[in-house]
């Protein structure tokens, strides 16, 4: 874990200041402040010095620009369901909650898009659209705030099919260290003018400005779509099915691997009956005709690598319930052990070498003296360990330690990357060099050129010293 910068000084000025302009919307309660201060991640909870409660764009900018002139760091919050300790305000400062900005400012059904403030969530706008035929597919499992998702670079289950938000984000309002507001781009679904700022604020996971609205592509509701579940004997025949399937180029939605012990959990947690063996969750998405003609492609590699009959989820209710089932997947763990700290971790590699990355990973697992279930959105090369440890054992948490660090090297050996989706926040930071090299030295020279005084989510992606 990153070790923080001391806390920085609040005067009471801003404070007066804040109260001022927000009234009850403004606290310093430490029941707040702690809410604040802890995702859903194994980091120690670290509560900011106050909280703001915004309600517009001009309201973020307005807090922004009274934190700049005091050089306090602002923290944004969506939900608080980052896996990285994004949220946590390691150098104290003020947080601004987006969860209010809940505007879906527009949509349009001819140009397949629309705009809504940071705080909508993605069942917030999905039921929005419910009678329009059109949905926005990026599900991370939770239901995070489309500004959160930005911010992080979201993506979920059906990436291998619609893309993470680096694809799915066609525009952003952004709120900067010195509290101006940007629009990075129009929605033009393609440009050549001038950088990419787009893409440059999403994943910056509030480092270089607060999102404050985006605009999103959107997608017809396909006409057919069909969930299945399918065990094997082994996870490399799992994997190998999964290999064939992309490279055929079968148009799959979803296709996510559970190994025996995740898939134990499930069925415990979502009271399912399926096979305790290496499992893969498909979903299917087209015409009725396509999607029967996925489904034979994928059956005949299935059958090739030992895969036994598909389980058929056919009804809407019932594959809401499988894919809550899978998305339940950390809590699935954490009631393996009463009291248990779930430690969530991520790597992603190039498809053909998922085989080879999975299988060395599922050995250190086997001899390994801590619990960590394999789950991953396999189609595109994105696997996670949930390391289920015992928060007053010190000597668990250096063991998850040590698997985690071989997962990373053994991804960034094979050209991978250190996190497919959770983001790098406090827990990947010391990677990002060995990733990325000299590139990081540009990176610290954008941050310092956007946030000069290091105010934007100190302590998150880079260390500045």
């Amino acid at each position: 874990m990153t070790v923080a910068a001391p806390v920085r000084p609040v005067s009471s000025k801003l404070f007066d200041d804040l109260r001022a302009r927000f009234g009850e919307r403004f606290s310093t309660a430490a029941a707040v402040r702690e809410h604040h201060g802890k995702d859903a991640s194994y980091h120690a909870v670290a509560p900011p010095d106050a909280v703001v409660y915004a309600h517009s764009t001009e309201e973020v900018a307005a807090t922004v620009r009274l934190c700049a002139a005091a050089k306090v760091p602002v923290i944004p919050f969506g939900t608080g369901t980052s896996l990285e300790g994004h949220i946590a305000a390691v150098q104290g400062g003020v947080c601004i909650d987006l969860s209010q900005m809940t505007r879906i400012l527009r949509v349009s059904t001819d140009d397949l898009d629309c705009t809504v403030e940071a705080g909508v969530t993605r069942k917030q706008l999905n039921q929005h659209l419910r009678d329009s035929g059109l949905f926005f597919p990026v599900d991370p499992g939770a239901d995070a705030s489309l500004g959160g998702m930005a911010a992080t670079r979201a993506s979920g289950t059906n990436a291998v099919r619609y893309g993470t938000m680096r694809e799915n984000v066609l525009a952003l309002t952004v709120v900067l260290a010195d509290g101006r507001v940007i629009r990075t781009a129009h929605r033009a679904r393609k440009s050549a003018a001038g950088y990419d700022l787009t893409r440059l604020f999403v994943g910056s996971e509030g480092t270089l400005g607060v999102i404050a609205e985006v605009t999103l592509r959107l997608y017809g509701i396909p006409e057919a779509m069909r969930s299945a579940v399918c065990a094997f004997p082994s996870i490399e025949a799992a994997v190998a099915t999964v290999v064939a399937t992309i490279q055929a180029g079968v148009p799959v939605a979803r296709i996510e691997l559970l190994d025996a012990v995740q898939m134990d959990a499930v069925n415990r947690y979502a009271k399912l009956e399926y096979a305790v063996a290496p499992t893969l969750f498909f979903e299917f998405h087209g015409s009725a005709k396509g999607v029967d003609e996925q489904v034979e492609t994928v059956r005949d590699f299935a059958a090739d690598n030992g895969g036994g009959e598909f389980r058929w989820a056919a009804s809407t209710e019932d594959r809401n319930k499988l894919w809550q089932a899978r998305h339940d997947a950390y809590y699935a763990c954490k009631a393996l052990r009463s009291g248990a700290e779930v430690w969530a971790t991520d790597v992603c590699v190039p498809i053909s070498r998922l085989p080879e990355c999975i299988a060395e990973t599922a050995k250190d697992l086997a001899a390994a003296k801590v619990v960590a279930p394999i789950v991953g959105h396999v189609g595109d090369g994105n696997f996670h360990l949930c390391f289920v440890l015992d928060p007053a054992n010190p000597a668990e948490f250096d063991e998850a330690k040590r698997l985690n660090a071989r997962m990373v090297e053994r991804a960034l050996a094979m050209d991978g990357t250190c996190t497919g989706e959770h983001g790098i926040g406090l827990g990947k930071t010391e990677f990002l060099i060995a990733e990325h090299g000299e590139a990081v030295a540009v990176m610290r020279a954008v941050k310092r050129a956007l946030d000069p005084d290091n105010i934007m989510n100190p302590g998150k992606i880079l260390r500045m010293n």
